[in-house]
């Protein structure tokens, strides 16, 4: 004869499951706690790590301007800012190049002394809308920041043109506390990659103008990033264009997310290390777009010629005072010290004939320095 299993009392019962429920909600907070500090911690860790640069503020001399250049290879407008950078004060400047690996800028390759050496020795090889451009562009900050007097970085194109003189240039940037990177939503183009989450959170993430001009301590964050480049990198990738070879295969491949990293990475990087207060959400480098006609219109940089670099177009830039962003609806009036200021200082895409033309019309000549605002 069994004996019959004697029935577990209803408190017994009830104790228990109130002790499974206490571990499953401690458990769900302590993962919800998990999330969000991987999402939002990125700001101390990143700020930490670029304080071990203290020692490098002390300095002797006047603060500099670290001209970076990204260029394919040599750099075509180097007789416009050979004559920019004629007569200034050496001790005001730098100037720092990504190249093709291995190229040299010597007297076969520039017409420029200015340029002489001033490649990078650890170039990579760069792709047009793939993480390669951001890690260059972190190499150029990288090194211009071993120099404590470099205390302003802009990134220019090897398309770019100056468009005032040094004088004006250096009085503007020196002026204002503040970085200049063009950060707004990005709400319409859909390049956001569901798989960021939870390192980058949907509403951090910005879209922007990759030509920015930096303060050092935000040029110190960006190359001190361990967190949000690696998430770039592996997931923020450009859309193969179409291959008839592949077919069918087409359909899958354009569904893809066309990410182009340039212009994300730094606005984003900004937003999640809670220094988007520090900035002016704006570009210091025009660029005019135009709208392709067909199916997809997509937007392409125009380039200006001899014949569109006129002194009239050229006034005409200069003359914009303020950007709209429809996505944000803001308009970002350009002004230091509650006063105007033009909302560009330098311009692109420029080929060879339009630069000559800017060079003749003296557009890199004498400027009336008073015009921008006494800063004392």
């Amino acid at each position: 004869m069994t004996k019959k299993a004697a029935p577990i009392p209803t408190r017994h019962v009830l104790w228990f499951s109130w002790k499974l429920v206490t571990f499953f909600c401690i458990a769900f907070s302590l993962v919800a706690l998990f999330r969000l500090h991987s999402q939002y911690d990125i700001s101390s860790s990143v700020i930490s790590r670029s304080r071990s640069r203290i020692r490098y503020d002390s300095f002797d001399g006047p603060p500099k301007i670290a001209f970076l250049f990204l260029a394919r290879r040599d750099l075509p407008l180097d007789f416009l800012w050979g004559s920019f950078f004629e007569n200034v004060d050496a001790a005001k400047f730098s100037i720092y190049i990504h190249s093709a690996p291995g190229f040299v800028f010597g007297e076969s390759t520039t017409r420029s002394k200015f340029f002489y050496d001033r490649q990078l020795s650890n170039s990579i090889q760069v792709a047009w809308g793939e993480s390669s451009m951001i890690a260059a562009e972190r190499l150029l900050l990288d090194v211009a920041l071993e120099d404590p007097a470099n205390r302003r970085f802009v990134l220019l194109s090897d398309s770019c043109v100056p468009l005032y003189n040094f004088s004006y240039i250096y009085n503007y940037l020196m002026a204002s506390p503040r970085s200049f990177v063009d950060s707004f939503l990005d709400g319409k183009e859909g390049r956001y990659n569901p798989k960021m989450s939870p390192i980058i959170p949907k509403g951090k993430w910005r879209k922007g103008s990759q030509w920015i001009s930096l303060i050092r301590r935000h040029a110190e964050v960006i190359v001190d990033d361990e967190v949000i480049f690696p998430v770039f990198k592996k997931f923020c990738k450009r859309r193969p264009p179409l291959d008839a070879r592949k077919g069918k295969m087409n359909i899958k491949l354009q569904k893809q997310h066309n990410c182009i990293p340039d212009e994300h990475y730094v606005p984003t990087l900004l937003a999640m290390s809670g220094l988007e207060g520090e900035i002016e959400r704006r570009t210091l480098t025009y660029t005019q777009w135009n709208q392709s006609a067909g199916e997809n219109q997509n937007w392409h940089p125009h380039t200006f010629s001899y014949t569109n670099a006129a002194p009239q177009q050229i006034k005409e830039i200069k003359s914009i005072n303020h950007v709209y962003y429809e996505t944000e609806f803001r308009t970002e009036w350009c002004r230091a010290n509650s006063t105007s200021v033009p909302c560009f200082l330098f311009a692109r895409k420029f080929s060879r004939g339009a630069a000559m033309r800017l060079l003749s019309e003296g557009v890199v000549g004498p400027f009336d320095v008073s015009e921008l605002l006494d800063t004392s």
